[in-house]
């Protein structure tokens, strides 16, 4: 014989607090995901950030003449610090751990940094 009674008042009785029915779902492995996604959200954009700064300034940067040589030194620097730094979050984005929490959108950014620093040092005409 069924009882009368909603199941959430059993569970009242038993543990001595209310329990809502909606608090019985399976719980989605995602939900834990979001404070760890903030955290390595943070070298994620800073690295990409520091990377675009430096192709920044490797293509805002102008030789006078085919003699200014620090300048052309200044453009390698610049595009093997934002190839380096695309490098590192490409790097970390790899390890296995890292991809289950951040999906490949994160890391696309650095990457188009990355190639375009390299075209940039290719270009470059050093």
């Amino acid at each position: 014989m069924q009882s009368s009674k909603p199941s959430h008042t059993k569970d009242r009785q038993k543990t001595g607090h209310f329990r809502h029915p909606v608090d019985d779902r399976p719980h989605h492995p995602d939900d834990d995901r979001r404070p760890l996604r903030v955290i390595l959200a943070v070298p994620v954009v800073l690295l990409t950030l520091a990377a675009a700064f430096f192709l920044w300034l490797a293509v805002n940067t102008r030789p006078d003449g085919d003699w200014d040589q620090a300048a052309y030194g200044g453009i390698e620097l610049a595009c093997a610090l934002a190839v380096v730094l695309a490098g590192a979050v490409g790097a970390l984005w790899l390890a296995p751990s890292v991809r289950r929490v951040m999906r490949w959108p994160w890391a696309v950014p650095a990457v188009v940094l990355g190639v375009a620093a390299v075209v940039r040092w290719v270009s470059s005409g050093a």
